[in-house]
């Protein structure tokens, strides 16, 4: 592409103004709060706040988003490396912070396109900055429920090639799809237009235990935020017909682990008496995996 083909490109993301940028500061958001246990410097104090009213009950909340960042980077090397993928739709991304999914992606494979999908406006006011000279990557601002929205923006359709294998992320949001938002559904509309050998990577909060895990969701989703944690039985079913990588959907720990793998920032100082959690609790964990289309 010519110097004025980047030019206009660049020009028309920026034409987003902060006036249609609409953020709010007085409920939390799952982006902000999820940044905030990863380091991130994003967020509010109604986020914080949030985050620490939940670990009072749930105390394993740092650990599970550590480790489902973690779990990221070993699963997109794997589908770069292992699954020969090029292409990525990261549904619900979350806020740009270390090692994310283009970054990792292109230490393995330089060509690797990449469509980051978020509700939150803050996420594309930040990640139209990161990206504002990368022509092979976006963040389109829509809702991962509505398929028929994010597969027909002009973004999406520039980049993703639907008759090449693909990997749709779904990672620590299933907690935010509940059952009445279908999410089997939405993953069958996604992987539906997908080609054989495409991918699903996918991860949710859940407990061994379904009365603790009906607690976690009544006091997140009284708090603004759409949660429902369900159990690992529940979420085979969700995934049922793909065909689970080795070793399969298990807690995110286990894994294909690396010790080796670059680290995350610290943890902020305020949640540190947290860290650990998991090891104390081991009922409640991020669960997933990768799953390949037939």
């Amino acid at each position: 592409m010519d110097r004025q083909g980047r030019r206009s490109r660049r020009e028309r993301r920026a034409a987003v103004t902060d006036e249609q940028i609409s953020i709010p500061h007085d409920v939390p958001t799952s982006a902000r709060a999820y940044g905030w246990m990863l380091g991130g410097k994003d967020n509010y104090e109604i986020d914080r706040q949030f985050i620490l009213g939940t670990l009072q009950g749930f105390p394993e909340c740092v650990d599970i988003a550590r480790q489902n960042r973690e779990f990221l980077y070993r699963a997109v090397r794997y589908l770069v490396e292992e699954a020969g993928i090029r292409q990525f739709v990261d549904m619900g991304c979350g806020l740009p912070t270390d090692q994310n999914v283009h970054q990792v992606a292109r230490a393995f494979a330089p060509d690797v396109k990449v469509v980051y999908v978020d509700i939150d406006p803050i996420v594309l006011a930040h990640g139209r900055a990161l990206l504002a000279d990368d022509e092979t990557t976006t963040v389109i601002n829509a809702d991962m429920r509505d398929t028929d929205a994010v597969l027909g923006h002009p973004d999406l359709v520039r980049l993703i090639d639907f008759d090449r294998p693909l990997a749709a992320l779904f990672l620590s949001v299933g907690h935010h799809l509940t059952d009445a938002d279908d999410p089997q559904g939405i993953f069958q509309s996604l992987l539906g237009r997908a080609v054989s050998g495409s991918f699903l990577g996918f991860s949710q909060v859940v407990a061994d235990d379904a009365g603790q895990g009906a607690k976690m969701s009544e006091q997140i989703t009284g708090a603004g935020i759409p949660w429902q944690t369900r159990t690992p039985a529940e979420v085979d079913t969700l995934v049922a017909g793909l065909e689970p990588v080795d070793p399969g959907l298990v807690n995110l720990r286990d894994w294909r682990p690396d010790a080796g793998q670059p680290p995350l920032a610290p943890v902020p100082e305020p949640l540190l008496p947290w860290v650990g959690a998991t090891e104390r609790n081991k009922g409640i964990y991020e669960y997933g995996g990768l799953l390949r289309k037939p």
